[in-house]
C-alpha cells in the first residue's frame, strides 16, 4: 500500500492560471481521506495533479507516494505503482472495447498476461457485485453510457485492479440510492484491504456509509481546515460560510473548470500498451 504527501503543492493549468496555491498535508497508508470545499476550488485539480494529467503543471512543491517523489512520472507509470483516479466525467473512448481495456490494464501490472478464464472470471464476479450489466464489457469503453453507468465501470475498474492508492472524483454524483449502496459496498471491500482512500463528494451519505477518518477542506486553493468525521459532517450541516467567519478566509468566486485526463491520454496510453 502506500502513503501519500503532498508538500507545498502549486499547480496551473497550462496557460498560466494557478488553481493550487500551496497545499500541504497528509494521507496515511491506509487511511480514508474525505477532500472538501466549494466547487471551482482546486479539488478535482489536486487528483487530477496527482495521477499526473497532462493539462495541468506543478510549478513548484512535491508528490511523494510511498516514499518517493512521483512528479517525473507519467500517468501509465503511476498507474502501476497503484495510484487509481476514478473520474468525474468519465470519457467515451470509441473503437476501444472496455473488457480489452480493462484486460490490458491488468495486464501492464502483471508479470505476465493473465489467461483468459481467470480474467474471465475475475470480469464476471465484479460485475455481478456491481450489478453492472456483463454485456456492457463488450463494448467501447463508455461509448453510449448513461452517466451512472459511467460511473459504475470506473468502479468496475478500481474493482479488477485493486489499486493501493484510490482516489475518486464525485463517482456518486448522478447515481439513484439504490447505486450508491453498491458503489459504497466496494469502497469499503477496498477499505477493507487497507487501500488509501482520497474521495471528493458533496453527498453526507456516501461519506456516512464509508466513514472516512480524516477531512480535508480546500478553499481559494489552499488546505483551510484538517479535521476527523466531525469536519464533513459539519459542512453537511452548516455549508462554508463558517469558515470564513471563524477562519477569516474569504471565499473566491468558482475558478474555471479545466478537463481531466481526458480521451485522447486515455487512448493514447491504451494504443501504446498493444
Amino acid at each position: 500500500m502506500g502513503k501519500l504527501e503532498i508538500k507545498d503543492l502549486h499547480v496551473s493549468t497550462k496557460d498560466g492560471f494557478e488553481i493550487l496555491k500551496g497545499v500541504t498535508f497528509t494521507v496515511e497508508d491506509g487511511e480514508v481521506a474525505a477532500l472538501l470545499g466549494p466547487n471551482g476550488h482546486g479539488k478535482s485539480t489536486l487528483l487530477n495533479a496527482i495521477m499526473g494529467s497532462p493539462h495541468y503543471v506543478v510549478t513548484s512543491g512535491d508528490i511523494i507516494y510511498d516514499g518517493k517523489s512521483i512528479l517525473d512520472l507519467k500517468v501509465d507509470e503511476r498507474a502501476k505503482l497503484g495510484l487509481f483516479l476514478g473520474m468525474q466525467y468519465p470519457a467515451e473512448i470509441p473503437g476501444v472495447n472496455n473488457s480489452e481495456f480493462l484486460k490490458a490494464a491488468l495486464n501492464a501490472r502483471s508479470e505476465k498476461p493473465i489467461s483468459f478464464y481467470k480474467f474471465y472470471k475475475i470480469l464476471k464476479d465484479a460485475c455481478e457485485d456491481l450489478k453492472f450489466p456483463f454485456e456492457m464489457t463488450s463494448r467501447n469503453l463508455n461509448e453510449g453510457f448513461s452517466g451512472g453507468e459511467k460511473k459504475r465501470n470506473e468502479i468496475l475498474q478500481m474493482d479488477i485492479l485493486e489499486p493501493s492508492m484510490i482516489m475518486l472524483d464525485e463517482i456518486d454524483s448522478g447515481l439513484d440510492t439504490d447505486a450508491i449502496n453498491i458503489v459504497a459496498k466496494e469502497i469499503v471491500k477496498a477499505e477493507e484491504r487497507k487501500a488509501t482512500l482520497l474521495l471528493i463528494s458533496h453527498y453526507a451519505r456516501l461519506y456516512d456509509l464509508v466513514k472516512p477518518t480524516k477531512s480535508i477542506v480546500i478553499v481559494n486553493g489552499k488546505v483551510a481546515a484538517v479535521g476527523g468525521e466531525e469536519l464533513f459532517k459539519r459542512i453537511d450541516k452548516e455549508g462554508y460560510e463558517w469558515i470564513e467567519k471563524e477562519l477569516g478566509i474569504k471565499i473566491q468566486k468558482e475558478q474555471p473548470k479545466v478537463v481531466s485526463l481526458g480521451t485522447c491520454a486515455t487512448r493514447e496510453n491504451y494504443e501504446r500498451k498493444q
